[in-house]
């Protein structure tokens, strides 16, 4: 067909094809898609040096930071949760304490993020309403959710002072059991039992309730399958799950039951697809391995030895995991939707939602930083979904559960059993 044409010819016939010109049309459907709905990511982790000169939000600075403003712009991100984590440490009161102030730590940063640094560019929001009012506005939206009931210790009325700080959804739990529910992933270094509570504890079925008549939404990432179940049975109010895959996609203890997601369904729940590659798709031995190896030979325990890197070794360990990661890809966006494709089907559209996971672990080939977001959009219009569909994914359906849990709690504020006395 091109074989009397140059090469400039040929690929100015091509990009005039059928086929191309349809892929354009897509591409320019989907951008007007993406452009009008609000992109809501439900899980985006921070460090303990958010919003200081080692973690601005307006440049691109340190490693392993996949959100900033800019490529939120670029990207079409426009409200994640940001999150405020603390790893599962002793049960003891120290342990406790030291938990707590970091968490608080970390809401201070969020705050002084949107009200003292770039109150221009990101406000927060504590309601539903707040985040439509602010997307309206043009600002970039901020809302604060929490991953890990440990903080909390033993003592339920602090959830109280996480909703005043503007924590906006609770997990309950991460690795590790704690004192309110069993963990999807017990610490193996500390041969905890597959199971300590059989599900949620006596002072985690509390905490579900207070959290209910507060106002922060239950989230099941991270728990056992029971825990999960529990979570369903005992919320008064929708519940969601931050940051989760799909076990009939990929069999990971971290990925929801179809249990799990018919009772999602049942409650009137969100369940968040999220972009982490060992949870949409099986990690190779050999990658594994590689890994591994490349830890012990770097001294590398956890996560946060891997934050400490700098200079030569932080280059050296960033080139050797680009190596391990070209021979052995990460999933991408394709496999994110699988898992999407999958809960609609069985949930249906209203149930189903996307998180990132970023700076957590989070990231695929495709969606790799808050400025790739709108190939996410992109695959979604590619399977067929409808504008309707998509603004649901992407965020109506978190916000529809925000109203439904923002309604329960104003009816609960009178009820005696329900205030801020002691449990």
């Amino acid at each position: 067909m091109f074989r009397h044409l140059t090469g400039a010819a040929i690929v100015a016939a091509l990009l005039t094809t059928p086929a191309c010109a349809a892929d354009k049309r897509l591409e320019a459907r989907a951008r007007a898609i993406h452009s009008k709905v609000i992109t809501i990511d439900t899980h985006v982790d921070i460090p303990a040096d958010f919003s200081t000169d080692a973690y601005d939000m307006m440049r691109p600075g340190p490693r392993f930071q996949q959100v900033h403003l800019p490529t939120m712009m670029t990207g079409g991100m426009d409200a994640p949760f940001i999150v405020v984590f603390v790893g599962q440490g002793p049960r003891t009161t120290s342990g406790y304490a030291r938990a707590l102030s970091d968490a608080f730590v970390k809401f201070a940063a969020i705050h002084k993020l949107t009200e003292e640094i770039y109150p221009e560019q990101i406000e927060l929001a504590l309601t539903a309403a707040d985040v439509r009012r602010i997307h309206t506005a043009g600002k970039k939206v901020a809302l604060i959710g929490i991953e890990n009931g440990y903080p909390m210790g033993k003592d339920i009325r602090l959830l109280d002072q996480f909703y005043d700080y503007g924590g906006r959804y609770l997990g309950l739990v991460h690795n590790g059991h704690n004192d309110l529910a069993d963990s999807a992933q017990p610490n193996k270094e500390k041969n905890e039992p597959v199971a300590e509570w059989n599900g949620l504890s006596p002072l985690g079925k509390q905490a579900v309730k207070r959290l209910n008549a507060r106002g922060i939404m239950v989230d099941v990432s991270h728990a056992s399958n029971q825990a999960t179940l529990d979570m369903l049975a005992v919320s008064a109010a929708p519940i969601i799950a931050s940051h989760s895959g799909v076990k009939s996609v990929f069999n990971h203890h971290r990925n929801l039951s179809d249990e799990a997601l018919e009772g999602f369904k049942r409650n009137g729940g969100v369940a968040q697809m999220v972009a982490f590659d060992s949870y949409l798709k099986a990690v190779p031995p050999e990658k594994t391995a590689a890994i591994a190896a490349l830890a012990k030979q770097m001294n590398i325990q956890g996560f946060g030895d891997i934050l400490k890197l700098s200079g030569d070794q932080a280059r050296a360990y960033d080139a050797r995991m680009a190596e391990i990661d070209e021979r052995w890809p990460k999933a991408g966006v394709k496999e994110l939707v699988d898992h999407i494709d999958y809960a609609v089907k069985k949930m249906g559209i209203d149930h189903v939602g996307i998180s990132s996971d970023f700076n957590g672990g989070g990231g695929i080939h495709g969606w790799s930083n808050a400025g790739e977001t709108f190939n996410v959009t992109l695959e979604l219009v590619k399977r067929g979904y409808t504008e309707e569909q998509i603004a649901k994914i992407w965020g109506g359906n978190l916000l529809r559960v925000m109203e439904q849990v923002e309604r329960i709690a104003a009816s609960q504020k009178d009820d005696p059993k329900n205030t801020r006395q002691k449990p």
